[in-house]
């Protein structure tokens, strides 16, 4: 062979080589993950390992991460499975640290307290399984905003007593408009076994009671189940909370405007009459069964506030120091202490703007009179019955006045 022949069979058998290189590198991958060779073979086993060596602790955190309108009450919890909890710590987003307990069997945390709404916060959790391999597990999440949720103010207190005529009254501070869905989260029971129906007044206002006044005696107990209850579009509830209260005595007083008198009846007997001075013919009282619903040893009472106005303006009275005051109505009508006035005219003739006025001394530091007879033997929720006056009868929603809709009416109010 010449050399300008050997050198042209040199480079045939270049490219032929090459051409076989390229096949080997383009193949090799399945050739040598068949023989247990390789990169994608190395990696399987590296995850194979890494699968082994990973704890088989579950952790799981609630609310999902990046939640928002979360619940104040109980949204926040963390559970595991297939281990147990070593650590969990929850901050705002401030670093405030919340304070939380596992549970003694260190399958769940959940904090200790209420949490704050528009707030956001994080939780960090670890936990070990059986073989002591730890799990992480993070999340954040923001609760519930004041624009996007509802409270509902309520009345009677926790642990008070009261008399036989306090309804349960709760103020929302947010129009409802899914009344049926709120009042479904809302139970009050009585130990007497008497049937509770709730009236809703407005879309703010929704008042709880039996037909008849409550069992003298008897236990009243609230539970607000609202927690994440819609009551109007994108408005969510955030109270969970049970509320009792005693029922005391019963006791029921009968103002009489026509006989100037009020008659206080205790368990059914007559415990003390008592002249008054009910309001003048220009000022009726309100008629009705009243509750009482306020009470103050002295008070201020300005004509201005409640429509009673001169020329120039000021109210027609003003009197700073009104002794033995208890509310009847938010618009105004009080049974209270009159010193003022003088002593013939009660049981006599009726004087007052409209208010149930009772005898009584200046600074509200005499015991002896009938008006703080009447104050120290009154609670809260005690009925005060006014009739004669020649006026019209309370509105059911001036005040805690509700008794004055019959059963049928009441019942027609609810939403349930």
């Amino acid at each position: 062979m010449t050399d300008s022949n050997r050198r042209k069979g040199l480079r045939a058998a270049s490219v032929l080589l090459g051409g076989v290189l390229v096949l080997s590198a383009c193949s090799g991958g399945d050739s040598e993950a068949s023989s247990g060779g390789g990169d994608s073979t190395s990696q399987a086993k590296v995850d194979e390992a890494a699968a082994k060596k990973a704890s088989e602790a579950q952790i799981k955190i609630t609310p999902k991460d990046g939640s928002d309108n979360a619940s104040i009450n109980n949204a926040a919890k963390v559970t595991v499975s297939k281990g147990t909890l070593t650590d969990v710590t929850m901050k705002t987003a401030a670093g405030t640290a919340v304070a939380g307990r596992i549970s003694a069997d260190k399958k769940s945390w959940s904090p200790t307290g209420q949490l704050e709404r528009s707030t956001s916060y994080k939780i960090t959790a670890t936990a070990d399984d059986s073989a002591g391999r730890t799990a992480h597990e993070n999340a954040s999440f923001t609760t519930v905003s004041p624009a996007n949720s509802f409270i509902g103010n309520f009345t009677p207190e926790d642990g008070s007593t009261v008399g036989v005529g306090m309804p349960v009254s709760i103020n929302f501070d947010k129009a409802i408009t899914d009344k049926a869905a709120v009042q479904k989260g809302i139970t009050v029971s009585s130990s007497s076994g008497q049937e509770v129906v709730g009236h809703w007044f407005s879309a703010n206002r929704l008042d709880f009671r039996p037909e008849d006044y409550w069992k003298g005696g008897s236990t009243v107990t609230l539970k607000l189940n609202l927690d994440g209850v819609e009551g109007a579009n994108g408005v969510y509830g955030v109270q969970q909370k049970t509320v009792t209260f005693k029922v005391g005595r019963n006791q029921v007083s009968v103002v009489d405007a026509r006989t100037k008198t009020m008659k206080v009846t205790r368990d059914g007997k007559t415990v003390k009459t008592i002249p008054i001075s009910a309001g003048g013919p220009d000022n009726k009282t309100y008629q009705g069964q009243m509750v009482i619903s306020e009470k103050f040893k002295e008070t201020r009472m300005d004509g201005s506030t409640v429509g009673f106005t001169k020329k120039d303006g000021k109210g027609e009275y003003d009197i700073k120091d009104v002794p033995h005051a208890m509310r009847l109505s938010n618009s105004g009508t009080f049974i209270h202490g009159n010193y003022w006035g003088a002593k013939s005219i009660f049981g006599a003739v009726n004087t007052s703007h409209g208010c149930v006025g009772l005898s009584d001394t200046k600074g509200a530091g005499d015991p002896n009179t009938p008006a703080a007879w009447f104050y120290n033997n009154t609670l809260i929720g005690d009925v005060v019955v006014v009739k004669n006056t020649g006026d019209k009868t309370v509105a059911p929603d001036n005040g805690l006045n509700g008794w004055n809709l019959g059963w049928a009416a009441w019942k027609a109010g609810s939403a349930a």
